[in-house]
């Protein structure tokens, strides 16, 4: 009987082999576009310094881009560079069902592998389609479970995800890819207590080096338990107490889970997008911040026990409170980076405002849902619902929209115009001949001293 390891590399190798559809070509380089600007966005942040000055003092090989930096590293630190700077703001891709941001890692590997593999543009994006696609499968086969109990699921099923896009990439047949997989088992990372640090964003950049390090093993003949996910004491199990391999391995080609990623427009984690939406229209109706007296938000318990910090001391912390989400949409009238800015998030006007504001978890409330109220001065009160939040599977962000978010993102690292040649490329993506000019376009063209 096939191990489930061998069943999903057969289904990842056959899809690899074919066109992929139409939808799913599109939808890749949405995700794509996306993570190209968390990434280059990202890419001046001292995570992403101090990564590549470990480097340096390793004296590794400076063959592999970094986005958004003209320095290079070795497979290794480019992949952790590059995908910790795809997550750190929050901002990337998020697969609902999962809550895993597949793109991040899945880039990680292309730009850390491309130099070596030398893929066409078609071969990276199948690559980076199916990347997304395997961890996703493997996530969507263990959850809720395994991400209630504590597991961060972008770390530890990324990189299974990454294993595979690497192999991919270095041609290896079915049996590789299963090798590459089960070597990876053993390989993962993240717990949901690093939330609110820099060590989350690490866990998508660790699976990303992990798994192409995992295939670079498995080329050279390393071997791992072929059982290592339904074995009682392996990968799957240890990790959850609810599996269904049929969501890993069943109907490739037929059910996409690539197809419901959704992009967020605003910087935090998902689940305080609904509230950030709700402050927003609040704040449209209400002239100033100062006549608010208290506030209550009516959410899913997800929001509390994900992002509940009532008082944040810096950016990385505020992406997980989502009263501080709320404070700045009422108090700015907008939510971007800027609001996650260190030194605003400790300004006297959100912290105030945080502290009249009081999360109300409501089982019967969905995930993309939101009520909220405010009491003002002289006792009139504002209300507003938020059936499905911006950037939902029911309110997906448009490619306009999209285009914009990234635009913000890579035109003040890259310089204006940037943006726009960038998705112009990644519109034509699986038609360049070599990957070398494509990412040209994501490096500036001065050397950045940190």
């Amino acid at each position: 009987m096939s191990s489930v390891a061998a069943a999903f590399a057969r289904g990842l190798h056959q899809l690899a082999r074919q066109p992929l559809p139409p939808e799913v070509v599109a939808e890749a380089k949405r995700s794509l576009i996306n993570v190209i600007g968390t990434s280059i966005g990202a890419s001046r942040h001292a995570g992403v310094t101090a990564i590549l000055a470990a480097a340096r003092d390793l004296g590794v090989v400076t063959l592999a881009p970094v986005p958004g930096r003209r320095e290079r590293a070795d497979e290794h630190f480019a992949a952790l560079a590059t995908g910790f700077a795809g997550h750190l703001d929050d901002f990337d891709d998020t697969h609902l069902a999962t809550v895993i941001h597949p793109a991040a890692s899945v880039w990680a590997v292309l730009t850390a592998l491309a130099p070596a593999t030398q893929p066409t543009g078609a071969q990276a994006l199948a690559a980076f389609a199916l990347g997304c696609e395997a961890q996703l499968r493997v996530g969507v086969s263990i959850s809720p479970e395994h991400y209630d109990r504590g597991w961060h699921i972008t770390g530890t099923c990324g990189v299974i995800g990454c294993a595979a896009a690497a192999a991919l990439l270095l041609k290896l047949d079915a049996g590789g890819i299963a090798r590459a997989c089960e070597i990876a088992a053993s390989m993962f990372v993240g717990q949901r207590e690093a939330f609110g640090t820099m060590t989350k964003p690490y866990h998508p950049g660790k699976a990303a080096a992990n798994g192409i390090a995992a295939a670079r093993l498995a080329q050279r003949g390393q071997a791992a338990q072929a059982e290592i996910f339904e074995a009682p004491g392996g990968y799957s199990h240890s990790l959850s107490t609810r599996v269904d391999f049929e969501r890993m391995t069943g109907q490739m080609g037929e059910r996409w889970e690539l197809l419901s990623n959704t992009y967020k427009p605003y910087p935090c984690g998902i689940v305080a997008h609904p509230a950030i939406d709700a402050g927003l229209a609040l704040a449209a109706q209400i002239a100033e911040a100062g006549e608010i007296e208290s506030i209550t938000l009516r959410c899913h318990p997800l929001v509390p026990e994900l992002m509940g910090n009532p008082q944040p001391k810096d950016g990385l912390q505020a992406r997980f409170s989502a009263i501080h989400g709320v404070a700045a949409a009422l108090c700015d009238k907008r939510v971007g980076l800027a609001q996650y800015d260190d030194a605003r998030v400790v300004q006297p006007d959100v912290t105030a405002l945080r502290a009249q504001t009081t999360l109300a978890p409501d089982a019967s409330v969905n995930r993309d849902e939101a009520f909220i109220e405010a009491r003002l001065r002289g006792g009139r009160t504002v209300a507003h619902h938020v059936e499905h939040a911006r950037g939902s599977l029911a309110r997906p962000l448009t490619n306009a929209e999209l285009r914009d978010k990234v635009e913000q993102l890579i035109d003040p690292v890259l310089g204006a115009g940037a943006a726009a040649r960038i998705a112009g490329a990644v519109h034509d993506f699986d038609a360049l001949a070599a990957l070398g000019p494509f990412f040209e376009l994501c490096l500036p063209r001065e050397p950045h001293h940190a």
